[in-house]
């Protein structure tokens, strides 16, 4: 039985509620369960209340519930609130670390040496907090952990125990990023195909930067903190390269950190070294312009090594040569870029030259160049107005970056407007992949692997097969 209460609603729109003691009872002709009222208590608001708690003390006598249910003066116990923890970040992210391999692969590697530290309960602590709450390892242990995250195995983590787990990344670092890109490989069913390689920096705001390599678990590290040429323009900080090669989708592959002071064009061997170790070496490699210099062409094609690079558009007197005069028309492959491919040379030592147009950038850069020369024939006309000379004002001019790249000097040492500088190039707004393989058409080579410069050359090596080639 139960209380059973209706309502029902009057014309002025009022609504009227009723009690009654019900029932539910089974209707072999219709085969459901029908309610039956066994006593009808009246309207709510007219309801006898002192009847009600007469049968509700009468049934607690014979349930042994005491009078307090009778009494109406029942009540919950007051629940005082000592802390709230986050839950679902560590969640989500625990079930991310187990899909993508990452603890596995740290439990084998802890096992294999003996380890019995949570070095794998504090790396997952770090990593999570990353994802929620980014701080600093101090922060993690003393702040996240207990009072924000969810997380019982990690009860009692202190600082000194992230940064031994982090000592113990450094050490397997290699092994773990393998097992956990195999993983990843299999479980999105990565198109390993193409590699993209780029590098960045990452600056410190420290005074002294790292002279001496450091010795660890039997290991000589380089000093990584090094002066350099920062991308973000802070040159004058210690820093350190950042690279990392991601598949044509963008997933990772593998990354580094190298001393702040390697050039770009330093790293490409060492790069390809270790993809080749991780069985990648037959991959195609996608690099920038920064990538481009002949070790490098070499480093990339031994073990018929296949690679994209972009090369800048004056630093091959070929391109100008015989790339850019050579016949043959524009084919689009999207709406705002048109290729060309070009062969130069014969058999195994040809090279495969892709032009790139992009007529929207070609026009953009031909109406700012106009501009430009008519703010300089401006200047160079006011400058030559003058009476006597104004050195201040003609170094001004030599020594900017918007008008000086036009500009020589006469014998006198003034400025004046250079005619071969000022001329527009053969293919403004175009760029030129040069590629080692000719297995690769240009369509999906232009449209998936485009550098950020508009003025560069992307060449790709000539296959064992002179047939093949263009």
């Amino acid at each position: 039985m139960y209380l059973r209460i209706t309502e029902r609603r009057n014309r002025d729109g009022s609504t009227v509620s009723y009690y009654a003691l019900a029932e539910n009872t089974w209707n072999a002709t219709t085969k459901r369960a029908e309610a039956r009222v066994v006593h009808n208590f009246g309207r709510a608001d007219q309801v006898d209340r002192d009847g009600l708690r007469r049968l509700v003390k009468s049934i607690n006598r014979v349930l042994d519930a005491g009078d307090g249910i009778a009494e109406g003066n029942a009540a919950l116990p007051e629940i005082e609130i000592e802390r709230v923890f986050e839950l679902g970040v560590v969640l989500a992210a625990r079930q991310l670390w187990e899909d993508l391999g990452i603890g596995a692969a740290i439990r084998r590697r802890a096992e294999g040496a003996g380890l019995t530290a949570p070095h794998e309960t504090a790396l997952f602590a770090m990593a999570a907090q990353r994802l929620e709450q980014p701080g600093s390892k101090l922060a993690c242990a003393s702040n996240w952990l207990p009072d924000v995250a969810f997380l019982p195995e990690a009860e009692g983590l202190g600082v000194d125990q992230l940064y031994r787990a982090l000592d113990f990344l450094l050490v397997w670092s290699e092994t773990i990023e393998r097992d956990v890109f195999l993983q990843a490989a299999d479980l999105f069913r990565l198109d390993v195909d193409l590699i993209f390689y780029d590098t960045t920096t990452a600056y410190f705001e420290i005074d002294a930067a790292d002279e001496e390599p450091a010795e660890w678990a039997g290991r000589l590290y380089a000093p990584l903190r090094r002066r350099g040429h920062n991308k973000e323009g802070r040159d004058n900080q210690p820093q350190v390269i950042v690279a990392l090669a991601v598949t044509r989708d963008g997933m990772p592959v593998r990354s580094w950190v190298l001393p702040g002071d390697t050039a770009d064009v330093a790293t490409v061997a060492r790069i390809k070294e270790d993809l080749r170790a991780w069985r990648l070496g037959r991959c195609v490699f996608v690099g920038d312009a920064g990538m481009y210099s002949a070790a490098n062409l070499l480093a990339l094609s031994r073990g018929l090594g296949r690679y994209i690079l972009a090369t800048p558009l004056r630093k091959l007197n070929e391109i100008e040569a015989e790339v850019l005069t050579r016949p043959g028309r524009y084919k689009p492959v999207a709406d705002n870029l048109q290729v060309k491919e070009v062969v130069v040379g014969d058999g195994e030592r040809r090279r495969r030259y892709v032009l790139c147009l992009n007529p929207q950038e070609a026009e953009r850069q031909r109406r700012h160049r106009e501009a430009v020369l008519a703010e300089l024939t401006g200047e160079l006309d006011r400058l030559a107005a003058r009476e006597t000379d104004h050195p201040k004002a003609a170094c001004a001019l030599l020594a900017s970056r918007r008008y000086g790249r036009y500009l020589a000097t006469d014998y006198l040492g003034r400025p004046r407007l250079d005619p071969a500088k000022s001329l527009p190039l053969r293919r403004r707004g175009s760029r030129r992949p040069r590629s080692s393989t000719a297995s690769l058409s240009s369509s999906p080579m232009t449209t998936r692997c485009r550098p950020r410069t508009w003025r560069s050359a992307t060449r790709a090596p000539g296959s064992s097969n002179p047939a093949s080639a263009g």
